[in-house]
C-alpha cells in the first residue's frame, strides 16, 4: 500500500511538472528572437520542439530553410499554408548564410587552396568541415604535417581563405 502511494505521488509529480519544464528553455531562449514578420510562427510552430539556438545556428538559404520546413512539416510541425511564406521569409532574412567577403587575401588563399588541398581532397570534403580560424589552423598544420606543401607565408591566406568560405554554422 505505502509502496503504491509513493508511485502515484511520484507519478503526479511527473506529470505536474513534465510540462512546464519542456517549454522553459523554449520560453527563455525567444528572446534571442528578432521581432518581425514570421517570428510569431517561427514561437509558436518551432519552439515547442525546438530552441531558438538551434534555429539561429542554422544560416541556411531561403531555399534551404524552404526544404527545413517541408522536413519539419513531414516530421509533425504544423504550419498553415498561410503562415508558410512569412516563416520562410524571416528565417532567411535574419538566418542566412554569411556573406563571404572579398579580400585580396582571399585570391592568394584560394590559390593555395586550389594548388595544396584540392589536389588530395574533393572540395566536398573541404564544405563538410565547417571549422573556426583556430580549427582550420590546427587542419592545415596537421595536413603540412601529414604532407601538404603550405609554405610558413602561404598558411595565414589559406587558413583565411577557408575559416571565411567554410564557417562555423
Amino acid at each position: 500500500m505505502a509502496a503504491r502511494s509513493l508511485l502515484l505521488a511520484l507519478a503526479l509529480a511527473a506529470f505536474s511538472t513534465g510540462p512546464a519544464m519542456a517549454q522553459a528553455p523554449a520560453a527563455s531562449s525567444s528572446a534571442m528572437l528578432p521581432e518581425g514578420p514570421g517570428a510569431d510562427t517561427l514561437r509558436a510552430r518551432c519552439l515547442g520542439c525546438h530552441g531558438a539556438d538551434l534555429i539561429t545556428s542554422q544560416r541556411l538559404s531561403d531555399a534551404g530553410w524552404g526544404r527545413e520546413i517541408d522536413k519539419m512539416v513531414r516530421w509533425g510541425a504544423t504550419v498553415s499554408e498561410s503562415d508558410r511564406p512569412a516563416l520562410q521569409r524571416y528565417l532567411a532574412t535574419h538566418f542566412a548564410p554569411a556573406p563571404v567577403t572579398s579580400h585580396s587575401s582571399d585570391a592568394a588563399g584560394e590559390a593555395v587552396f586550389k594548388r595544396a588541398c584540392l589536389s588530395c581532397h574533393g572540395a566536398d570534403l573541404t564544405e563538410q568541415q565547417r571549422l573556426s580560424p583556430t580549427g582550420w589552423t590546427r587542419e592545415v598544420e596537421k595536413m603540412i604535417r601529414w604532407g601538404a606543401v603550405v609554405s610558413e607565408t602561404d598558411k595565414p591566406a589559406l587558413v583565411e581563405f577557408l575559416a571565411s568560405r567554410y564557417p562555423v554554422r
